[in-house]
């Protein structure tokens, strides 16, 4: 799914770097200091920008014991530009046999792993298109999932196959092949059918349609839909020896079918710290809005690895626990509250799945709203000094040594500082507006507006700026663009008082509330010395710890 206001940048692209006989060359003349393929991956290459995605079939098969897959992705497409080679990615040691159109195949061109495949004559714009491509081998073996991407095979405590996919990062082309770039997602969503050993079970996004039973093959075919656009690192894959149960919840939009998918063996452990599944959707409908993908219902997904934020298919291994694998990563104490991983993935429907980042380097539109859905959690079922304390715990994890915002157009993640920095952000922007209705209908506007759309940051900065009527493009800038944190400095004898922020961009200025003599007040601090109205010497000054700064007394007092 193109965005529309986007579409006439990329055709410009596109005809701009036309005459080379590989247009990927045309993109290395640039200052990107990313390799070729990292390039090739995080650019929206002219091989790209002239089709839209509408739709995918992932129609494979999964031997546990070769640990072979082996399939198809037919993707539907509509012409949007003049071309006629598309660019899709498939990693190693997968190989694409060849791809298909009208049942003719293809040429194809092989760079690193990114697959640049010449179509068929007639690719008219406007026109409807289809390409199978033909895909097998053996998938990368996630290491460290999900942070070291893969497909994870392993075996449950009765000794069955448990199996899983874990892509964000590395992609999804980790294991099937696709079109690789977060800016297009297929408008009308993907259909999966997932052939398996018929004692075992696949779970994945959307809807169970229909079970085909090979009783020759002793196989089970299980087929999924997704009607909704659906970015590609959310599809998923989870075979084990799964049992199901059920619930509905009456939410914003109407009645939300809600399933669970869990080992035969965790069932009543399950049925137990699953009910925070309900009390998650509810607290963050209140905040954001309604559950994005009431069609194609809400799942968790037992994974033999912590978890990940897969569209309409949470996956699950925090170990039927509350807190993050049993502990609070906020030390505050709020943290054993609530299960970390039901609350943060499911957030990420809204933020990641909803609201998709066109490009890795602003991922941070994913990761920090949703650790910010943690504190709102905590707000909405505990109040706000439990919600307050746990996200100000949160601190103790920021490096603060790059820029939360990467590279644009490599492949290129910011700091993961985009977590629990990124939600202090926030937080302390909520401060700045001071005004909890406001912000409430801020959040919520951001998934009416962006509903199902991929974006960049300067999307989600002008709308905070409009809808609050603040300008916070020098929070943005100082928090997102740079890795400082701005300290607010003072001077303080007698009855003389003078502030400044240091440590930031010179331009920098930001208000902040703070209490002196015991009266609370807001100062509107910039970067260089002001004098401040005190009635009487040396009174206690505090700065109002929501705010994500430091302070520094020149005196030292």
């Amino acid at each position: 799914m193109i965005k529309a206001t986007s579409l006439s940048l990329l055709l410009g692209a596109a005809i701009g770097l036309t005459p080379a006989a590989s247009h990927a060359d045309n993109l290395f003349g640039t200052e990107n200091h990313g390799s070729r393929q990292d390039v090739l991956r995080g650019s929206i290459t002219p091989e790209r920008a002239w089709w839209d995605l509408s739709h995918y079939h992932l129609d494979i098969s999964v031997d546990p014991k070769s640990r072979e897959i082996k399939g198809t992705n037919t993707m539907k497409y509509r012409v949007i530009g003049p071309q006629q080679r598309l660019q899709v990615e498939l990693q190693s040691p997968l190989n694409l046999d060849k791809a298909t159109q009208s049942g003719k195949t293809l040429k194809i061109e092989k760079d690193g792993y990114s697959y640049f495949i010449t179509a068929l004559e007639g690719q008219e714009v406007g026109t409807e298109q289809e390409v199978v491509l033909h895909f097998s081998g053996n998938p990368k073996v996630a290491v460290r999932a999900p942070w070291d991407g893969g497909i994870t095979f392993t075996k449950d405590s009765n000794g069955n196959d448990f199996i899983a996919s874990s892509n964000q990062g590395i992609g999804a082309s980790i294991w099937w092949p696709n079109k690789d770039h977060g800016y297009d997602e297929p408008d009308n969503g993907l259909t999966m059918s997932v052939e398996v050993p018929e004692h075992l079970v696949n779970v994945s996004n959307g809807r169970l349609t229909s079970v085909d039973h090979n009783k020759q093959k002793k196989t089970k075919t299980y087929h999924w839909k997704v009607v909704n656009p659906i970015n590609n690192y959310g599809v998923n894959i989870n075979i084990g020896d799964y049992v199901h149960f059920d619930e509905q919840y009456q939410g914003e939009k109407g009645t939300l079918d809600m399933d669970y998918w869990v080992l035969r063996e965790n069932l009543d452990k399950a049925k137990k710290q699953f009910k925070e599944g309900k009390r998650t959707i509810e607290a963050l409908e209140y905040w954001f809005g309604p559950y994005p993908f009431y069609e194609d219902s809400y799942k968790i997904v037992e994974a033999p690895y912590l978890g990940m934020e897969h569209q309409s298919s949470v996956t699950y291994g925090n170990k039927y626990q509350n807190g993050y694998l049993g502990r609070d990563r906020s030390l505050a104490g709020p943290g054993m509250l609530f299960d970390f991983i039901i609350v943060h993935e499911t957030g990420h429907e809204w933020f990641a799945n909803n609201i998709t980042a066109k490009d890795i380097a602003d991922m941070w539109i994913h990761e920090s709203f949703t650790n910010y859905s943690e504190s709102l959690f905590l707000e909405y079922h505990f109040g706000k000094e439990q919600a307050f304390e746990y996200i100000r715990g949160q601190r103790i994890n920021i490096a603060n040594q790059k820029p939360i915002i990467g590279k644009y157009n490599v492949h290129s993640e910011g700091s993961s500082d985009m977590y629990d920095k990124g939600g202090n952000m926030l937080h302390t922007m909520r401060q700045i507006l001071n005004n909890d209705e406001l912000w409430r209908e801020t959040l919520r506007g951001l998934g009416t507006t962006f509903y199902h759309q991929t974006v960049t940051t300067e999307q989600i900065e002008g709308y905070i700026n409009q809808k609050t009527g603040i300008d916070f493009s020098l929070v943005f800038d100082q928090y997102l663009r740079d890795h400082r944190v701005p300290t607010l400095e003072y001077f303080l004898k007698d009855k003389l008082l003078q502030v400044r922020w240091s440590n930031v961009n010179p331009k920098f200025t930001m208000p902040i509330r703070v209490t002196i003599a015991g009266k609370e007040q807001w100062l509107k601090p910039t970067t260089r010395w002001s004098k401040v109205e005190i009635n009487q010497a040396n009174p206690e000054f505090v700065v109002d710890p929501n705010f994500y700064v430091n302070t520094m007394s020149i005196l030292g007092h």
